[in-house]
Formats: structure tokens, sequence, C-alpha cells
């Protein structure tokens, strides 16, 4: 038998779905004839031990007891484990190093471009940002089936501000905002092709996701669909030489009040200056040229800076993330 005691980041969920974290590996109707034989038993605030129907909601310094074996417990609650190969890869001095903010509730990173926030594919050795930081915290967080979470997700090449909630209160209530788009300002750093027609201006073309989209692009600009709103400020261009000629490239700053995806870089690649290096919605033949000439492999994008509600302090905040290595060697190569 264990007995485990039910913390803040575990209460105020159904037993079912408490259960079904802390057993990944079992399939719903197991967890449901494990309660039904007796095999879970709660011990309540008033020290009762009780059987609960499979919808009560945990409280708080209740306790848990599981009548299992160790061997169908660990059976039961394995987890995917990660190659030590890829994780000696990101050993915890390096990944201090990309750490923006801490504290109790949050971890803000400027994450690095090339990996994904998290895991896309159960079959693939690469580690995702929320599997670094799992592994970079391991037992130090006192719950039996919250980890640290995204509040909100970047793309996979796209670099710099990336917040993750220590605790679940703090999620639920940023999870919130950004789905209503309230509380949170969040501003990009972009290098485009091309002179912008106007050195500010705000982009309202509404996008459409394509599902499984395989011959188009999976986001796409529709007056049918959501509404996306993109501030720009153009802060500098850049003349460079190309077998076609001179070209400008523009180095602007981005604010977004919704949080669509692929936003910003269907909105720029609308008005005719895709991001550099967009692999996706960007001018192939460009971006070909610009890795053979100047090392840029991944689309000039960054999470520059984010203002929110910290509810663990309340009180706003605004924070920065500098830009990364690659963007700033491209930036004085093509001073």
């Amino acid at each position: 038998m264990k007995e485990f005691l039910i913390t803040e980041n575990d209460a105020e969920q159904r037993l079912d779905k408490f259960l079904k974290k802390l057993f990944p590996n079992a399939v719903r109707s197991l967890i449901y004839k494990l309660n039904r034989k007796g095999k879970i038993k709660i011990i309540t605030l008033e020290w009762k031990k009780t059987k609960q129907d499979n919808e009560y909601k945990l409280q708080i310094w209740e306790k848990i007891q599981i009548f299992l074996s160790d061997k169908e417990f660990d059976e039961l609650s394995e987890t995917r484990k990660l190659p030590a190969n890829n994780l000696s890869k990101f050993r915890a001095a390096d990944f201090k190093k990309d750490i923006v903010y801490e504290d109790g509730d949050l971890l803000i990173l400027n994450k690095n471009p090339g990996i994904n926030v998290h895991p896309w594919n159960h079959k693939t050795t690469e580690v995702s940002v929320i599997e670094q930081v799992h592994d970079y915290y391991a037992w130090k967080l006192n719950s039996l089936t919250f980890k640290p979470s995204l509040a909100h997700r970047i793309d996979r090449d796209t670099s710099g501000i990336l917040m993750i909630a220590k605790k679940k209160q703090i999620l639920v209530r940023l999870t919130k905002d950004f789905k209503e788009h309230k509380n949170i300002k969040k501003t990009y750093r972009v290098l485009a092709l091309g002179r912008f027609s106007r050195t500010s201006w705000t982009i309202t073309k509404k996008l459409l996701r394509v599902e499984d989209a395989k011959n188009q692009n999976k986001i796409q600009v529709s007056e049918k669909w959501q509404t996306a709103i993109s501030h720009y400020k153009v802060l500098k261009e850049y003349e460079i030489d190309t077998k076609e000629g001179k070209q400008i490239i523009s180095d602007v700053e981005v604010e977004i009040e919704t949080g669509r995806m692929h936003q910003i870089r269907v909105h720029l690649m609308a008005i005719w200056n895709p991001i550099i290096w967009d692999n996706k919605y960007g001018n192939k033949s460009f971006n070909h040229y610009i890795e053979k000439q100047y090392g840029l492999g991944r689309q000039a994008l960054h999470a520059s800076q984010i203002s929110f509600m910290h509810y663990g302090r309340n009180k706003q905040m605004s924070l920065q993330a500098k830009l990364k290595l690659d963007m700033i060697a491209f930036i004085d190569k093509i001073k």
C-alpha cells in the first residue's frame, strides 16, 4: 500500500482524472475497476477512510491510499524515459543561462531556436523544452500529478520568451489570460524581407487554420475566420547586395494583440514582407541565399518582451529576453 498527501497542486480535481495523471499507462476502464474493487481509499479531512465516487473532487490535505503491489504501481506510473545521451546536452549550468526570471510560481526562459516546446512525437528521441524543465527540477517540486507546465507556446524555430507555470492555480489564470487576450502584451523582434510601405501600421487580416494541410499552408488569410491583430514598427533598414541587385532587410518590432498560430509569419507574408528564412511562408530562393552567404538557417523571429499579470505577487510585470547569438551575428554581418 502506498499513501500520498494531497497538496494544493493536486487538489480540486476529480479522483479519476487525478488517477489518470498518476497512472499514465492505465486506461480509464482500469482506473474505474481499481476504484470499484476498493483499491483506492481516501482519508478525508475528518480522518475517515472511505471509497469515493470517480467524480469526487480531492481536497487539500486529504490522503489517498493505493492498494497495489510495487510492480503494479511502477508499471502503471512509468513515464517516457529520456535518452541519457540527449539529456547530457542540456546540463543544468547551460539551462540556467537561459532563465530570464524565476520564483516559486513562474519560470520564464529565453528559449533557443531549433527545439520544440513540448514533445511532438512519442517516437522521437529529441528532448523538448518542457522535458528539460522537468529534468532540471527533478523531485524538487512537491506534487503527485502536476508538473511545471507551459502557459503558452512558440514555434520550434522561434526564440525568446517562454512562460512556464510552477503552480496549477497560476497556470489556470495565465492560460485564461492568453486565451482571452487580456493582461498579456507580447512583443517580437523580426527581420523581414523588403522595405515596408509604412514605418508603422496595424495588420488586421483574419486567419484561417487548415487542419491536415498537405499541399497548402496550415494558416491562411481568410475573412471568414478568426480576428488577428498585429502592430508593427520599423526600427531600422539594412541594404545588402544579391545577384538580383540590392535588397532591403527590415528590422521590425511587432506587438500582437491576439495570439493566433503563426500570426506574425502569415501577417508579414500577406503584406509582402515575409520573415527572413521562414521555410513555410517566406521567399525560398532568398532564404537559400541568406543561409549560404550569411549562415542564418532559421526564421528570424524572436519573442523579445512580455508584460503580464503575476497573480502570485498580484502585480503587473514586464520582462525582456535578449536576441540569440545567431540573429546578433546576422545583423552584424549585414550592417
